[in-house]
């Protein structure tokens, strides 16, 4: 049996040698015999290869192809996929092409759409490695072979993005860029100059700018409580919000649920350092000058839980006038009044409290007052007795 299988497999060998032969044979015969014009050759049949291949004009006898599989070898090198499909199937033609094929055109790598002219891949010679790189995860990474980010973009100077509209939908052209390096992360307007509008410095703590899901937005706090919430939360005194201005500065308050002129209040700085405090329609409610002087429209309400009414209560002890006399001779000030040494040095003086004082001395002195005049008019009183009763004397000795 073993002698047989080996007979047979021999036999089956040289059969497929001979028929391999005849085909190489037959395909000789026809490339010698048939017409240049007519040289195409129709296989219809699976071609299967067990080597590399190279098709072109300038491919020689004795190929060194390396690892190569399929080798293109002449000028215009091109990969066509012409897709005969009809009817609904897709049927869209494209093309791979390795440089232009003009002199002095680009050299490229490119995809192109042949059924509708355009080009939408494109890959110029001496790009660096890994100029679009897509890892296992599907993240790209953009000259990084290391994407650790959906998008990783990496150069030795200010990676960045540009989005440039350029005109052709009819609306002006505008360029912006987005980009960061070691002094900053920043937005650049390119159309005007490139001015820099945006700029994050390394270091910035979390939250330097927070916008939360109503609109509210924290500097220096992740949750903001008002359209504007500045925050800081280190010890210390610090400007809070600065507002800087080559001339005059306004700050304003508007109340849109109202139309008139009062619904816009503006609180400003002038060059002549003055503070006012302005309402619409340009009158001045409050004006503070740099020399401390306080100027207001209206009248001045303050609010306070004690009012010198006390003082007419019938209980109240009225200091003897000796008493009050001995004690300014001593203290050189009214009692219950602050003193001069109580202000001296630019202390504060708690005006609220200051007029209570003195709405108490005046009322108190409006008591003297009353005294005074009952005393004055016993005395008047008295001296009318008396002026009656010399009249009398002086009226019985003339008749003496």
């Amino acid at each position: 049996m073993n002698g047989e299988n080996q007979e047979e497999r021999a036999m089956k060998s040289l059969q497929g040698r001979l028929s391999a032969a005849t085909f190489v044979v037959a395909i000789a015969v026809a490339l010698v015999t048939i017409s240049p014009a007519a040289a195409d050759f129709v296989i219809a049949d699976d071609l299967i290869v067990q080597g590399s291949a190279c098709i072109g004009f300038d491919c020689v006898n004795g190929e060194n192809f390396g690892f190569d599989t399929i080798r293109l070898k002449e000028n215009n090198t091109r990969i066509k996929f012409e897709d005969t499909s009809v009817g609904s199937f897709p049927s869209n033609d494209w093309q791979l092409t390795a440089n232009d094929s003009a002199s002095g055109g680009a050299n490229r790598f490119s995809i192109e759409d042949v059924t509708n002219a355009k080009v939408p891949f494109t890959v110029r010679g001496n790009a660096p490695s890994s100029s679009i790189f897509v890892d296992g995860s599907g993240r790209v990474g953009f000259r990084n072979a290391t994407p650790v980010l959906d998008l990783h973009v990496k150069t030795g100077n200010s990676p960045g993005l540009r989005l440039e509209q350029d005109g052709s939908s009819g609306f002006v052209a505008q360029s912006w860029d987005i980009a960061g390096n070691e002094a900053n992360f920043f937005v650049r307007d390119v159309t005007s100059g490139s001015k820099l509008p945006f700029r994050i410095r390394p270091g910035a703590p979390t939250s330097s700018l927070d916008i939360n899901g109503s609109g509210n937005v924290g500097v220096g706090t992740a949750s903001p409580a008002a359209a504007l919430d500045v925050s800081r939360t280190s010890a210390g005194d610090k400007d809070m919000l600065r507002i800087s201005n080559n001339g005059k500065g306004n700050f304003a308050f508007q109340n849109t649920a109202s139309t008139g002129t009062e619904n816009t209040w503006t609180v400003s700085h002038a060059n002549n350092g003055v503070f006012a405090v302005d309402v619409g329609g340009g009158a001045t409610e409050l004006r503070l000058q740099q020399s401390g002087n306080l100027l207001i429209s209206g009248a001045l309400t303050t609010a306070t839980t004690t009012y010198p009414d006390y003082v007419f209560e019938p209980d109240y002890e009225l200091m003897p006038l000796d008493e009050l006399q001995a004690f300014i001779e001593r203290e050189k000030h009214l009692p219950n009044v602050l003193s001069s040494s109580d202000v001296e040095g630019g202390k504060r003086v708690n005006m609220s409290q200051l007029q209570v004082q003195l709405l108490e001395k005046v009322e108190e002195l409006t008591l003297y007052t009353l005294d005074q005049q009952e005393k004055i008019r016993e005395l008047a009183s008295a001296n009318l007795a008396l002026q009656e009763r010399l009249a009398r004397l002086e009226k019985a000795e003339s008749v003496q």
